[in-house]
């Protein structure tokens, strides 16, 4: 074990080539990848107590203990049962206590009641994680690498950028409870300084209509639900080159867009009635104005910065307010086919939309918020479950909930791309998530 450790210790400081049983070679990019995804999960929980690991806030979000397990059961249940020879489980128990949604794994704790597991304590879930890492780290030196354990590995990989991101957004929504609306983490901030003036106008963006593409190319990895690439038939359209900001939704908010029946959905103005709701659900006003909750505490309300935490109701009202329409996921795909991908992502550290950067055409692609479509979230033509328990990772859940593109400024850097299909039910508030207008096009 004292070597092995040693191996663990080299991946991490210089990242080199370890030799394989059986004249193989251990893939340094994969291995290297491991360690960095998961001591980056270990970075995004240190600046948490024992008491802040363990709430949690609401059913939709789980405590960042629970997030540390279940990403480490992932690939004890999935990769060491598997492949491990006289596998032994850390702890029995933990296959039903952080199993997430796998019916065919088997029991499942109940997702609302994960904060009520003060234990196991934090400190068993830190050695929980050291041992499974340890004893994969070594399989992969000790089998050969097959497509099977490659392809586990990688998916694991991803599973647990998405609860990295979890862990953000779970963690700020605790946060916002407490009174004294404490800092998770305190960084100076980036990108351009708030301006108090009324935003400039949107300047809109031409596409041209026809038949279009959309899917996982099938170079590199990709989720199930990104498949079968296909192609769809689009009328000419229009988007904004830029997210709302701040400024301009708060003139919704300001103008009684909250009050206004007509620019809300049936179900969208019975789930606003109900929680009696009149702006997003991290702002706050005084005397002083707009505030706004972020993972730096309570803090002005930036205008220039794109509004966030909106709910598919909330969004859908906006743009019937401002004359315009949300995108279907496909006109949105098409329009970042001609986009890097890159943008302000979580790896910046500070875990907050920036301004848009100044220029011409489309921006804010990728980064900063989530961006809410029209479209529901359904499966692609063609699209078949994958066999075994993995197979339920999303088929399962193409029902009753609409479709996000682009990433945040929660993820993980390097976890998204153009086709990538994030999903949630309309009345989510607690993502990063935000607007993009669109319009036909021709006018």
């Amino acid at each position: 074990m004292a070597s092995f450790g040693g191996t663990m210790n080299r991946l991490q400081q210089t990242g080199k080539t370890v030799p394989l049983h059986r004249g193989r070679r251990l893939d340094e990019d994969l291995a290297g990848e491991f360690v960095r995804i998961r001591a980056r999960s270990q970075e995004l929980a240190a600046p948490l107590s024992a008491e802040d690991a363990c709430i949690q806030s609401m059913p939709d979000a789980s405590p960042a203990k629970w997030h540390l397990a279940h990403t480490t059961w992932f690939f004890e249940t999935f990769l060491l049962e598997r492949f491990e020879r006289d596998f032994m489980a850390f702890q029995p128990e933990y296959r039903m206590l952080f199993n997430s949604y796998y019916n065919q794994v088997g029991e499942k704790y109940p997702r609302p009641q994960r904060g009520m597991l003060t234990r196991p304590p934090l400190a068993e879930i830190q050695e929980y994680r050291r041992e499974v890492d340890a004893r994969l780290l070594r399989l992969l030196q000790e089998v050969p690498l097959t497509a099977a354990l490659r392809e586990l590995l990688i998916l694991g990989l991803n599973h647990e950028q998405q609860h990295q991101e979890l862990m953000l957004t779970d963690v700020k929504h605790l946060l916002s409870l407490n009174p004294l609306t404490p800092c998770y983490r305190q960084r100076e901030p980036r990108g351009q300084v708030p301006n108090p003036g009324p935003p400039a106008a949107f300047e809109w963006v031409e596409f041209d209509g026809g038949a279009a593409a959309i899917g996982h190319r099938g170079a590199g990895f990709a989720f199930d639900n990104e498949s079968p690439r296909h192609e769809v038939l689009l009328r000419p359209f229009q988007l904004a080159e830029r997210l709302v900001t701040n400024a301009e939704y708060r003139q919704f908010v300001e103008q009684g867009g909250y009050a206004d029946a007509r620019l809300w959905l049936a179900e969208g103005w019975d789930w606003l009635s109900q929680n009696a709701l009149a702006q997003p659900i991290y702002w706050r006003s005084d005397e002083s104005g707009w505030k706004e909750f972020t993972l730096r505490g309570l803090l002005p309300l930036a205008p220039d910065r794109p509004v966030v935490h909106l709910s598919y109701f909330e969004a859908d009202a906006y743009a019937r307010w401002a004359g315009a329409r949300l995108p279907t996921e496909a006109e949105w795909e098409r329009a970042a086919a001609g986009c890097d991908v890159a943008g302000h992502f979580a790896d910046s550290g500070e875990f907050h939309p920036c301004a848009a950067p100044a220029g011409t055409g489309l921006r804010q692609m990728f980064g900063d918020a989530w961006e809410w479509t029209q479209s529901s979230y359904a499966p692609y033509p063609g699209f078949r479950i994958a066999e075994g328990a993995v197979g339920e990772y999303n088929g399962k859940f193409m029902v009753n909930q609409y479709v996000l593109r682009g990433g945040s400024c929660a993820t993980p850097a390097g976890h998204i791309r153009s086709s990538y299909r994030n999903f949630f039910p309309t009345g989510a508030r607690w993502q990063f998530s935000g607007i993009r207008l669109a319009r036909d096009g021709g006018r």
